[in-house]
């Protein structure tokens, strides 16, 4: 086990030699971690995972001989603490599809390969990573386990969204959830538990970069009895439909004439993030008040927490994720310390709160014009 004065262990594991250079400097920086190794596909990494017992790996999906996924998969037989690995991912559909089945076997999290690596956007790179290697070395094993998810009968294939008729609903309620680090997973399983009948209309920001929201709705959709999609301007809000924040895209929620809409805007980044989860959650208490749930889950940092705290005060039943089943107790650590939580909930527990908090046959109120808000707006 690591000493806490110790620096971390990285091994690299990627079959691209820039990769393999590039991944230590934009770390290098850190005095609290350190690259010990790296490896050209799978076979050397298991090699070197056995020699020299690393703390963490970041790991390259689609190599030669043997691939990420098998790594992966030998890793997390390790009993009882398989290594934390962070992904390095393609900005692909197959890396996408590949990315979202690494973390559903058990890989910590996940960035994007950069794309640019002369590009203003590598320091962002460079810290995102540092942050995700440091979270993964502190993370409880058991807590980056995924939980098995039930087997509904009624679970259907994605389908593009020309392909699927949908008629909107009016919800009983808005429930939005603003989630981060360890999400994908905590996720899927909530909504998974939801009854295909749910009667709230679910909007999500779950950080995470251009290129994979589209590929994380998809396989949501395909997990859950809901409708998810990733979401675009002017969606509607409806009963038993979940819409994603686009990567690099803010979501907001308005009301109008047809009821609750979507909208998406290229603004500035808030709290580091675009999506960012406080401009979702400011704009829904604006826009219904009492008449929406704010739920912070797993996820480092406080993006979220001063919009929840806006949603309590406007009425809004808030609800943040207990510590002993968040894989990074972030986000929602900050709401509850500064006393924006009406009641912390397990995420076992989360989806039976949710429907119990949200009754049907309560439709809300369409707006009257496009600019009104509902009663109690502040």
């Amino acid at each position: 086990m690591r000493k806490a004065t110790s620096p971390i262990r990285v091994l690299v594991v990627d079959d691209s030699a820039l990769m393999r250079k590039l991944i230590p400097q934009l770390i290098a920086h850190d005095p609290e971690i350190e690259v010990v190794a790296t490896a050209i596909d799978g076979e050397f990494a298991l090699r070197k995972i056995e020699e020299l017992k690393p703390d963490v790996v970041t790991l390259d999906l689609e190599m030669p001989r043997m691939d990420g996924i098998e790594v992966l998969r030998t890793i997390m037989r390790q009993q009882p603490n398989p290594l934390p690995i962070v992904v390095v991912s393609a900005h692909t559909h197959e890396g996408a599809s590949l990315t979202f089945k690494a973390l559903h076997m058990g890989a910590f999290d996940f960035i994007a390969k950069p794309q640019d690596v002369l590009g203003d956007a590598m320091d962002e790179t460079a810290h995102e990573l540092v942050a995700k290697i440091k979270a993964a070395a502190a993370s409880p094993a058991e807590r980056r386990r995924p939980r098995p998810l039930p087997q509904p009968p009624m679970v259907r294939a994605a389908l593009p969204d020309n392909a699927r008729a949908f008629t909107p609903v009016p919800p009983a309620k808005v429930i939005a959830i603003g989630i981060s680090t360890g999400g994908p997973n905590t996720l899927e399983y909530v909504l998974a538990h939801l009854p295909a009948d749910f009667p709230g209309a679910i909007v999500v920001v779950q950080h995470m970069p251009a290129g994979f929201t589209e590929a994380f709705a998809r396989r949501l959709s395909e997990a859950c009895p809901l409708e998810v999609r990733e979401a675009k301007s002017g969606d509607q809000l409806s009963a038993g439909r979940v819409l994603i924040a686009p990567g690099n895209r803010h979501m907001r929620v308005r009301r109008s004439l047809q009821g609750g809409l979507v909208t998406l805007s290229d603004e500035e980044r808030v709290n580091g993030h675009r999506p960012s989860v406080d401009v979702l959650f400011e704009s829904v208490s604006q826009e219904f008040g009492a008449e929406a749930i704010g739920v912070l889950m797993t996820g480092m940092g406080e993006d979220g927490a001063e919009g929840l705290g806006r949603l309590r005060r406007t009425g809004a039943f808030t609800i943040a994720q207990d510590e002993e089943s968040c894989v990074v107790f972030g986000m929602p650590r900050v709401a509850i310390e500064r006393g924006y939580v009406s009641r912390i909930v397990s995420l076992e527990s989360m989806a039976a709160v949710l429907a119990a908090h949200c009754p049907p046959n309560r439709p809300l109120p369409q707006g009257e014009a496009d600019n009104e808000r509902p009663a109690g707006h502040v």
